[in-house]
């Protein structure tokens, strides 16, 4: 959407990407999306794709882009026939997450005056490195610390391995990283030292977003008694607030959006909302995740660390990195949430 729109809205979109220019854009997801591939152990896939409705072209600049760089569909579809549209649109969305997203875009969103839908897709299915496979007869119901004052029973694995760990007193929580078959993807998980703590360290991370990156850089093979919820958690949030608080307004606002790029003689289209839905699981076998959004309108070590315990019994935060990239992260409360 930045390089569908001018002014404001494009200012905006690219100030929070942290990116400079179109070119800078451009650059970034051609790099990633070269980068970002299935491989031996890891099924990953990003599509996106551009509903218009019948009778409208996309803008020639825009449609190059998002060929080009995005890789992206271009479909035709009868807005007006909302819950026809509705079905093609999740039907995508479905095939190109592995049937893990449903219903993202609900028909009554969709009407004569929709003139654009923008949907971006993820998936991403890692198995364990063999040596750090969880054995599912040793998972068990365990203890899980809500808050202070509520505990809950979760299911919990249990693996003693080799980890790349650090206790971090900067940020009082510890790093673990759990690797995935290929050694590029892992999964990340940050546990506050305190049960209340999760809360505070999101805000310490957000404040310095490159030292998680530093962090895995840095962390150092351990040995380490794991102990860690299996979970599946499914969201569904409306991105329009949280895009608002971060900074991105115009694109709302039928005055300011500037959409000009998008389509031709399209110079009246503002986005309404911005839905994403998200799914991740994590067990014995690896991880899944799934996220789509639709928008309308080895550190090296001189010595042997001592043996650690990483419980994580209380709220953490997780990521599922590639070469440093974050492609998912979250928070896990315990089952109850």
């Amino acid at each position: 959407l930045g390089l569908a729109s001018v002014g404001s809205s494009h200012d905006e979109i690219l100030n929070v990407l942290g990116l400079r220019n179109e070119n800078t854009t451009k650059a970034v997801f051609e790099f990633a999306n070269g980068q970002l591939k299935s491989r031996a152990g890891i099924d990953l896939k990003i599509a996106n794709s551009v509903y218009i409705p019948e009778g409208y072209e996309l803008n020639d600049e825009f449609n190059a882009v998002s060929r080009d760089v995005f890789h992206s569909d271009v479909k035709q579809v009868d807005f007006t026939k909302n819950n026809e549209a509705a079905s093609k649109i999740n039907t995508w969305v479905e095939d190109n997450t592995n049937n893990r997203i449903k219903n993202l875009i609900d028909p009554k969103s969709l009407g004569s005056d929709t003139k654009a839908i923008i949907v971006n897709a993820i998936y991403f299915k890692g198995g364990w490195r063999l040596s750090e496979k969880f054995d599912p007869k040793l998972t068990q119901e365990r203890d899980f610390q809500i808050s202070k004052d509520k505990m809950v029973k979760v299911p919990t694995m249990f693996m003693n391995s080799m980890y790349r760990f650090k206790a971090s007193e900067e940020f009082d929580a510890k790093f673990l990283e759990i690797p995935y078959e290929d050694d590029f993807a892992s999964f990340i998980v940050v546990l506050p030292n305190q049960v209340d703590g999760v809360t505070a360290l999101e805000q310490k991370l957000k404040q310095k977003p490159d030292v998680l990156t530093d962090y895995i850089r840095n962390l150092v093979q351990t040995e380490v008694d794991l102990y860690l919820p299996k979970f599946k958690i499914e969201t569904t949030i409306s991105l329009k607030s949280v895009l608002n608080k971060i900074g991105v307004k115009s694109l709302f606002d039928p005055a300011n959006s500037k959409l000009e790029k998008l389509v031709k003689n399209g110079n009246d289209i503002y986005i309404t909302d911005a839905i994403q839905k998200a799914f991740i699981e994590v067990n014995e076998e690896g991880a899944e995740a799934a996220a789509a959004s639709g928008f309308f309108g080895v550190g090296a070590s001189f010595f042997i660390p001592d043996k650690q315990t990483f419980v994580a019994d209380h709220p953490f935060l997780f990521f599922i990195v590639d070469r440093n990239r974050i492609l998912f992260n979250g928070v896990y409360y315990g089952e109850v949430n």
